[in-house]
């Protein structure tokens, strides 16, 4: 195969196919959250409905992100991608035309699967595609457009309640899939990974969708049916069992979807914990936060995506020059700093509930986290990708990016019970004001405590003073958030990368 050149009509047309492919999965993840109101209020449906349409989504996409991207490695990478694009846009539709919320869930879960399959094509092919002169500005390109059609998510969501209907946020996929398509199979090369070995993780991969479906259940269901519920306790059982099955076979397997020797590197490790918490506590929040401006500040679908976007500026203007200097000084002071500012930016959205007004209540809280985010994404980024060895960044990239959204999925089911939302408080904006309060503060203490964890353990590594980074994270300077890749390693491979604890 002849690798491409960026700045040749193929190179372009090949970053469009991808930007767009992977930017239709990443807006819906974030434009779903603005139309939740406008759903619940249609169907009626009490907030743990709305937590499962989030979460069916969130739920298919991190436990089969890994099999997507070896799926990939295996049968040509165009090919899962065109198929995960197909897969999406037929979701969609079937979203779009939901009678009911329960038909919504199911159709949720089903667009997650899409994504998991063109997800990670989508780097792995700009990955594999390019001139080894072009890759890093290709990989650059994808990753800044892509940054700004997810941001631009919440705002195309709020303009298409606003004018049609929230039915749009998913017929629009429609159209634009078929474009994805059409480009992919005229202009992007077909490619595999030709020392994949072994066959694909599958069971893998079902007994993660199974432990997170079951634990996920439990802790939505819970506060609804009681904590003593035999269906709760059931589904919990069945979670935490395939969990410890998971584990096991992932230990066992030749050719593992998650090999367990990558967590045996305590900067890798110590980073994704860091992601967990971080993204967690901004997950759990950005879920209620929609409700909250939308129901008990009286904003409307349009204006409050619109509230959000000051935090794009920033993370366009802030994000690379952010990962520069991570380079340069090292992670640990940002990852120790970055997280409490966003928690203090978390913790001013409290202010919400006691005054309207967006240049007093919402602005400063969305330009302080959005300061604390520019700090904190791009050395957490690198320090996962540089803390293995070169050749395993790609698998270290994609359990950052499952670890994210993991943190995101179990923060949307927990945080509204543990900020003493009911299943009614959204269609009653004094209860559900305190409980939101309550949410932004546990949420904020989260992130300090992720920055506690990152001063503690991370460790700058060396040259970093110097300004002479480590290849690994040097490669890395322009991946300003996290990225999806899951080229599958071994076990043994991974020893000589291991870090004494």
């Amino acid at each position: 195969m002849t690798l491409l050149r960026l700045k040749t009509p193929v190179g372009r047309w090949v970053i469009v196919a991808t930007v767009l492919g992977s930017g239709m999965a990443a807006i819906d993840a974030t434009v779903v959250g603005i139309a939740l109101p406008t759903i619940g209020r249609e169907f009626h449906a009490p907030l743990g409905t709305l937590q499962w349409v989030v979460t069916g989504y969130t739920l298919s996409l991190a436990s089969l992100l890994l099999l997507g991207g070896s799926l990939g490695d295996h049968y040509g990478r165009r090919r899962v991608f065109c198929v995960g694009v197909v897969w999406f846009s037929v979701a969609s539709a079937a979203c779009a035309v939901a009678p009911g919320t329960s038909f919504l869930i199911f159709t949720r879960v089903f667009q997650g699967i899409g994504a998991a399959l063109l997800t990670p094509g989508s780097l792995a092919i700009i990955e594999s595609s390019f001139d080894p002169d072009d890759r890093g500005r290709a990989i650059g390109s994808w990753s800044g457009l892509g940054g700004v059609a997810t941001a631009a998510g919440p705002l195309l969501g709020g303009y298409l309640i606003a004018v049609a209907s929230w039915r749009w946020i998913f017929l629009i996929n429609v159209p634009v899939g078929a474009a994805v398509l059409l480009l992919s199979v005229r202009h992007v090369p077909e490619s595999r990974d030709l020392n994949a070995k072994g066959g694909v993780d599958v069971l893998g991969a079902a007994l993660a969708m199974a432990s997170l479906a079951g634990i996920t259940f439990g802790l939505i269901e819970g506060p609804l049916r009681g904590w003593t519920s035999s269906v709760v306790i059931v589904m919990l059982v069945v979670g935490i069992t395939c969990l410890a099955a998971f584990v096991f076979v992932e230990k066992s397997s030749a050719t593992p979807m998650l090999p367990p020797a990558v967590f045996r590197v305590r900067q890798f490790t110590i980073a994704n914990i860091v992601t967990f918490i971080v993204y967690g506590a901004l997950g759990g929040t950005l879920f209620l936060l929609p409700i909250e401006l939308q129901v008990v500040d009286g904003y409307s679908p349009l204006e409050s995506g619109v509230a959000l976007l000051p935090l794009t500026v920033i993370m366009l203007l802030l994000s690379a020059r952010s990962g520069r200097l991570a380079t340069r000084i090292g992670p640990r002071l940002q990852m120790g700093v970055g997280p409490v500012v966003v928690g203090a930016g978390l913790a001013l959205l409290a202010r919400t509930t006691t005054s309207s007004s967006y240049a007093k209540a919402v602005l400063p809280a969305v330009l302080v986290f959005g300061l604390g985010l520019a700090i904190t994404v791009a050395p957490l980024t690198t320090t996962a990708l540089g803390s293995v060895t070169d050749e395993h960044s790609g698998l270290a990239s994609a359990v950052n990016n499952c670890v994210a959204r993991l943190g995101g999925l179990i923060a949307v089911a927990v945080l509204p019970t543990l900020a003493g939302l009911s299943e009614t408080s959204y269609r009653h904006p004094a209860e559900f004001s305190i409980g939101f309060r309550s949410a932004v503060w546990i949420s904020a203490f989260l992130c300090a405590l992720g920055g506690i964890i990152a001063t503690v353990w991370i460790r700058n590594p060396a040259g970093a003073t110097t300004g002479t980074p480590s290849s690994s994270v040097a490669g890395a300077e322009l991946l300003h958030c996290a990225l999806d890749a899951a080229p599958l390693v071994s076990d043994a491979s991974l020893q000589g990368s291991s870090e004494a604890t």
